[in-house]
């Protein structure tokens, strides 16, 4: 997700930062343009364990993706 937003012009917070038209052409196409002129990806992040999870959301892209797309499995 580093480099599409980075070829998009998004920051790590889903910000448009570009300078050019073209790299909002099929942004549809990765991101949802959310409220406050933010981007959000079009992506649901699945993994077996909450660590995985927590690893994304704490680096430097995890402000991008909406809360409620990751989806782990709980330990017994």
């Amino acid at each position: 997700w580093q480099t599409i937003s980075g070829e998009h012009g998004l920051d790590g917070d889903g910000q448009y930062n570009g300078t050019s038209d073209l790299q909002l052409e099929r942004m549809n196409v990765y991101f949802n343009h959310a409220s406050g002129d933010k981007y959000v990806p079009r992506a649901v992040l699945v993994d077996l364990e909450p660590g995985t999870m927590d690893a994304v959301r704490s680096g430097p892209f995890g402000k991008l993706f909406r809360p409620d797309n990751f989806v782990f499995g709980q330990s017994r």
